[in-house]
């Protein structure tokens, strides 16, 4: 028989053995945290080909196969983006800077992405040249309340333009362990995938999975994290996804997100032929008709196509990727008008894209 010392003993031992449980579930990381401090992609995620043979030399060789012309319609002429700019003071807007640079006005909050300013996409004269201006100078750009910024490659992360930025009391919402490149702004947030900001009564901001990588030298591979960001206002969801490639995560992502009413997601930079295997196809961009699948899978009403004609990244035709998306749009369920080409400084009024008043 079992005295009462003995009896409170084993009570305190199994409660012991129960919160020990507790504490060890509760420390568990999440999948794409790996124990070295390091990250990776959801599960279910393609897998880098390991017959990649990447060369500068024959990149540089094949780049120069490719026309550079830009069309003048590809851009808005300078004078219209700044008499637009005034124009759209008290609305409601979108307006794409180029690249992954985008304006998003939603009530009293103006947001920018990735905001790259500089002539080339790498460190210091090094990395691609950029074809294209901005549709704006980085002392041009309207009051900034809101700067997100998805992950740290350099045509993403500008380190020019974050040390010249001119608001630097804008609230910064970032990727995990990308807070350092940021000491000189009051306001600096770094997510994990899906935390949650709220920043005002309004405007609510989740920091989603992305299928992509990090690096910004030889030994800081994927020692940052990389996403996309849910712009939830008024209830009107606004996905901006840059840079990601195709997967799994994006049905998981509309069976608890969606509907997403505007998706903004990469359509350039996929080919990398004859250092990749495939012609059309890399793991962490997603082409033309891969971004509509994955626009499709979010339950998407409308997407606008972006992360094309400003760098050459890779060797498709620098034209090609808004042709293939808008001709494809209806084989992935979308009106070829909901498929969405701007021009570099075209602005286009929220509550009409979205129909809200």
């Amino acid at each position: 028989m079992v005295n009462g010392k003995k009896l409170v003993n084993i009570i305190l031992i199994l409660v012991g053995i129960f919160f020990y449980n507790c504490l060890s579930v509760a420390m568990e990381k999440p999948y794409h945290h790996l124990p070295d401090g390091t990250f990776r992609n959801p599960e279910g995620s393609p897998k880098r080909d390991s017959n990649v043979k990447w060369s500068y030399k024959i990149f540089n060789k094949e780049k120069k196969k490719l026309d550079m012309t830009v069309p003048k319609e590809h851009v808005v002429e300078k004078e219209k983006v700044l008499l637009n700019l005034k124009k759209h003071k008290e609305d409601d807007y979108i307006a794409w800077i180029g690249h992954a640079t985008f304006l998003i006005k939603l009530g009293e909050t103006t947001i920018i992405t990735d905001p790259v300013f500089s002539k080339n996409a790498g460190p210091l004269v090094f990395g691609p040249d950029r074809f294209t201006e901005p549709a704006l100078k980085l002392n041009e750009i309207p009051k900034i309340d809101l700067f997100l910024l998805t992950h740290n490659h350099y045509d993403h992360q500008d380190m020019s333009t974050i040390r010249k930025f001119p608001y630097k009391n804008a609230k910064i919402l970032l990727p995990l362990k990308l807070g350092k490149y940021f000491k000189r702004y009051k306001d600096v947030n770094e997510m994990d995938w899906y935390d949650e900001i709220k920043i005002n009564d309004n405007l609510k901001i989740t920091f989603l999975p992305a299928v992509h990588w990090s690096k910004r030298s030889l030994t800081d591979t994927n020692k940052t994290l990389w996403g996309n960001f849910l712009i939830n206002y008024n209830g009107k969801k606004i996905l901006f996804a840059c840079d990601t490639g195709i997967g799994d995560i994006y049905k998981d992502l509309g069976n608890k997100y969606g509907p997403i009413d505007l998706t903004l997601i990469n359509i350039g930079a996929y080919n990398f032929y004859p250092m990749m295997p495939y012609k059309d196809k890399s793991v962490y961009h997603t082409n033309p008709e891969e971004a509509l699948e994955v626009a499709q899978n979010l339950k998407s009403k409308k997407v606008i196509g972006m992360h094309w004609g400003t760098f050459v990244l890779s060797l498709e035709p620098i034209m090609e990727p808004p042709i293939r998306f808008k001709n494809n749009a209806e084989k992935y369920g979308f009106k070829k008008e909901d498929a969405i080409i701007y021009k570099i400084g075209e602005f286009g009024s929220l509550k009409k894209l979205l129909n809200y008043n």
